[in-house]
């Protein structure tokens, strides 16, 4: 895949999915702050396989896969299939706080986004989706602005694989060599379930990651808690 991103294209991507935006990602864990507690996340090792299930069979790649869809969707000027897209990602949650976790993030994208990066096709889609899940949100602003999809991908699954590890190093605890020593394991789980999102039909795609919904679910009752899911 040969993807040409333009400075302006960088620009955007740094800024939109960078920790600093607004979007109050720090304060959600994806039910591992649950997996820590029962046990079944202890180190870096067990952090990265937690990170990598959600991303190649977990979230990760529904998310991926929405977003896709959604960045080809607006490209094309299809609100239609857009506003499928949309609310296929709203259903498409395991759980209530998996759901809560990025609605509120998706909502807090458009509303920063949509003010700082004034563009009346944006505004226009926020106005039907003021709640639309992140993927979408992040997808739809970055086909509108025209950063390219492969582009616009690989920074949306290198900021939900970063954002995790950032909880895992704060929860466990790790140090922040062994936070960024896990990224880098990263690299190719987040190549491959980009590859996967560009080359699997919407329609065929589904997830099997009933462990982490069920910590997802638990954390829902978690008698003390740091994160929201």
């Amino acid at each position: 895949m040969t993807t040409v991103t333009t400075e302006a294209a960088l620009y955007r991507l740094m800024t939109w999915l960078s920790p600093s935006y607004p979007v109050g990602a720090f304060s959600y864990s994806h039910g591992l702050e649950y997996a820590i507690e029962a046990g079944l996340v202890t180190d870096s090792a067990t952090l990265r396989q937690f990170i990598e299930t959600a991303l190649l069979a977990g979230a990760g790649r529904s998310d991926a896969a929405l977003f896709a869809a959604a960045h080809d969707a607006m490209t094309n000027k299809d609100d239609s299939r857009l506003d499928a897209v949309a609310a296929l990602a709203t259903a498409w949650r395991g759980s209530r706080e998996l759901a809560m976790e990025s609605e509120n993030q998706g909502a807090a994208f458009l509303s920063v986004t949509c003010t700082a990066w004034v563009l009346p096709a944006l505004e226009a889609f926020r106005a039907r989706h003021k709640a639309s899940p992140l993927p979408i949100a992040v997808a739809v602003a970055s086909a509108a602005h025209c950063v390219p999809r492969g582009a616009a991908l690989m920074a949306y699954l290198h900021a939900f694989a970063a954002n995790l590890v950032s909880a895992g190093v704060r929860l466990v605890p790790l140090g922040q060599s062994d936070g960024q020593r896990v990224i880098a394991q990263l690299a190719p789980v987040v190549s491959t379930a980009l590859q996967t999102a560009l080359t699997t039909p919407l329609e065929e795609t589904g997830t099997a990651a009933p462990l982490l919904d069920w910590c997802s679910m638990r954390h829902e009752t978690q008698y003390t808690r740091l994160f929201r899911s």
